[in-house]
């Protein structure tokens, strides 16, 4: 209550993109000492009933991850095990560092509980984050919280060829195992704001994605992050290539570009400049959760995320199929309450 009725509009009275970099800096602090981050516990973790969880062989703390595309420079896993977060999607992070696109890069559209996102791959590119979680180690990262990373191409004109595209990739999942740097990867086929669009969203540049992928040892789980707006037969196509690869599961999805799902029209933009998150996100994701389960059965590990803004959005993910759920927006519209109101809505749906 205090976040939704006093921190949130002072907050929202500033550029979200400086909010979000205040955010990120007093993470980092908080995250590397040990009484901040002990008192940030005491007031937002979670202390009830185990509801760890084992997913492809890693086990969560709890079943909720930050999603990939808030903590794109991996600065953050030492604060967010005290806020009821399981693990974090660290990224996308790209071959090359990304300055992303040009400002404004985040826009609120509180009306319809949402964020306009034109972050273009805004990263310090793969090597230097693979130096900052190697750098920290173990001695910010407590037990059971899982750190993935989410791999995208490079934002820019040298990657924007399909071959180019396939090298960039590679590099990135190349150095992250050579130096043994997270516990799973997600491929990111879909951030709607890169250069040259979402160009391994056809089951034939998949499937030379994946196949140039699997050329790389890598002894980690490995998902993809899919987009939202596909029609399900597309986007069955994609799940069936796939099933013939070297990929343990899904990451459903992606930001939605459809700007009439806002519950507020006149929020829209004139022109498209960016992808929706948060609400407008919940029913398409939740949708292709069920159906993807409906379809392959148990062959995919899911992770849902899209529109988590309450625990009633949370468990329908579950009840769709999801093995884990990844959010953002609901924490920025409900404040870090809202992991204490999601775990103990999941204790009651295990125990």
């Amino acid at each position: 209550m205090l976040y939704e009725s006093v921190l949130k509009p002072a907050l929202f009275r500033f550029d979200p993109e400086d909010v979000h970099d205040f955010f990120i800096g007093a993470g980092e602090f908080l995250g590397e000492n040990g009484l901040p981050a002990a008192l940030v516990g005491s007031a937002y973790g979670y202390r009830g009933p185990d509801i760890s969880t084992a997913v492809d062989g890693i086990r969560y703390r709890t079943p909720f991850l930050l999603s990939a595309g808030f903590d794109y420079n991996a600065r953050l896993s030492g604060i967010l095990p005290h806020i009821g977060l399981g693990g974090e999607e660290a990224g996308s992070v790209t071959a090359r560092p990304c300055l992303g696109n040009p400002k404004p890069r985040l826009a609120r559209l509180p009306h319809s509980e949402s964020i306009l996102v034109n972050k273009g791959l805004r990263n310090d590119g793969v090597d230097a984050v693979i130096r900052r979680l190697k750098a920290r180690g173990a001695r910010s990262r407590e037990d059971g919280f899982v750190v993935g990373i989410s791999i995208a191409r490079t934002n820019d004109a040298r990657s924007s060829s399909v071959e180019a595209g396939i090298d960039d990739y590679a590099y990135s999942f190349r150095r992250l195992n050579e130096e043994g740097v997270g516990d799973y990867y997600t491929i990111n086929i879909s951030c709607p704001n890169s250069f040259g669009g979402e160009a391994f969203t056809s089951p034939a540049l998949l499937r030379r994605l994946l196949a140039a992928l699997e050329r790389i040892p890598c002894a980690k789980p490995v998902y993809v992050k899919m987009p939202l707006n596909l029609p399900w037969e597309d986007f069955r196509g994609l799940l069936g290539v796939m099933d013939k690869a070297r990929v343990q599961g899904a990451v459903i999805g992606n930001l939605n570009k459809d700007y009439a799902s806002l519950a507020d029209r006149s929020e829209a933009p004139v022109g498209y400049c960016g992808g929706l998150s948060g609400a407008p996100c919940e029913r398409p994701s939740t949708d292709l959760i069920r159906k993807t389960r409906q379809a392959f059965g148990r062959r995919f590990t899911i992770f849902g995320v899209g529109g988590v803004m309450s625990p009633e959005t949370a468990m329908a993910k579950f009840d769709a199929g999801a093995d884990l759920v990844q959010l953002i927006t609901g924490l920025i519209y409900k404040g870090p309450g809202l992991m204490k109101e999601l775990c103990r809505a999941y204790a009651v749906r295990r125990h």
